[in-house]
Protein backbone atom coordinates (compact mmCIF):
# COMPACT_ATOMS: atom_id res chain seq x y z
CA UNK A 1 0.00 0.00 0.00
CA UNK A 2 1.35 3.39 -0.99
CA UNK A 3 1.62 6.03 1.72
CA UNK A 4 -0.42 9.12 0.95
CA UNK A 5 0.38 11.26 3.99
CA UNK A 6 3.80 12.66 4.76
CA UNK A 7 4.98 14.87 7.59
CA UNK A 8 4.65 18.45 6.39
CA UNK A 9 8.01 19.24 7.96
CA UNK A 10 10.35 16.31 7.20
CA UNK A 11 8.61 13.98 4.65
CA UNK A 12 8.34 11.05 7.07
CA UNK A 13 5.50 8.76 6.02
CA UNK A 14 2.53 9.08 8.38
CA UNK A 15 1.39 5.52 7.83
CA UNK A 16 0.48 4.77 11.46
CA UNK A 17 -0.66 6.64 14.54
CA UNK A 18 2.53 5.54 16.30
CA UNK A 19 4.62 7.98 14.23
CA UNK A 20 2.19 10.91 14.24
CA UNK A 21 2.80 13.98 16.37
CA UNK A 22 0.23 15.21 18.87
CA UNK A 23 -2.11 18.18 19.01
CA UNK A 24 -2.69 20.27 22.15
CA UNK A 25 -5.67 18.09 23.08
CA UNK A 26 -3.60 14.89 22.75
CA UNK A 27 -5.11 13.77 19.46
CA UNK A 28 -2.83 12.60 16.68
CA UNK A 29 -1.77 15.08 14.02
CA UNK A 30 -2.60 14.28 10.42
CA UNK A 31 0.12 16.67 9.21
CA UNK A 32 3.24 16.18 11.32
CA UNK A 33 5.32 13.33 12.76
CA UNK A 34 6.31 12.81 16.38
CA UNK A 35 9.86 13.97 15.68
CA UNK A 36 8.74 17.37 14.39
CA UNK A 37 5.54 18.12 16.33
CA UNK A 38 4.32 17.72 19.90
CA UNK A 39 1.44 19.24 21.88
CA UNK A 40 0.33 21.34 18.92
CA UNK A 41 3.67 23.02 18.18
CA UNK A 42 6.76 22.33 16.11
CA UNK A 43 9.59 20.99 18.29
CA UNK A 44 12.28 23.11 16.60
CA UNK A 45 10.48 26.23 15.38
CA UNK A 46 13.69 28.06 14.48
CA UNK A 47 15.09 25.28 12.31
CA UNK A 48 15.97 26.30 8.76
CA UNK A 49 15.23 24.37 5.60
CA UNK A 50 18.97 23.74 5.16
CA UNK A 51 19.18 22.25 8.64
CA UNK A 52 16.22 19.97 7.92
CA UNK A 53 17.82 18.85 4.67
CA UNK A 54 20.99 17.86 6.54
CA UNK A 55 19.01 15.91 9.15
CA UNK A 56 16.95 14.07 6.56
CA UNK A 57 19.95 13.16 4.45
CA UNK A 58 21.88 11.89 7.49
CA UNK A 59 18.98 9.87 8.93
CA UNK A 60 17.98 8.30 5.62
CA UNK A 61 21.57 7.34 4.84
CA UNK A 62 21.89 5.74 8.31
CA UNK A 63 18.87 3.64 7.37
CA UNK A 64 20.65 2.60 4.13
CA UNK A 65 17.76 3.88 2.02
CA UNK A 66 18.34 4.15 -1.74
CA UNK A 67 19.87 7.42 -2.93
CA UNK A 68 16.91 8.09 -5.24
CA UNK A 69 14.56 7.95 -2.22
CA UNK A 70 16.81 10.33 -0.28
CA UNK A 71 16.83 12.74 -3.22
CA UNK A 72 13.07 12.47 -3.63
CA UNK A 73 12.56 13.46 0.01
CA UNK A 74 15.01 16.34 -0.26
CA UNK A 75 13.30 17.61 -3.42
CA UNK A 76 9.90 17.35 -1.74
CA UNK A 77 10.88 19.45 1.31
CA UNK A 78 10.35 22.94 -0.18
CA UNK A 79 6.81 21.98 -1.20
CA UNK A 80 5.73 21.00 2.32
CA UNK A 81 3.47 23.19 4.46
CA UNK A 82 6.25 24.14 6.89
CA UNK A 83 8.70 25.25 4.19
CA UNK A 84 6.46 26.44 1.37
CA UNK A 85 6.92 30.10 0.57
CA UNK A 86 3.64 31.97 0.80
Amino acid sequence: METKLFCQSCTMPLDSDAVKGTEKNGSKSSEYCMYCYENGVLKNPDMTLDQMEDIIKTQMQKMNLPENLVNMSLNMLPTLKRWKKI
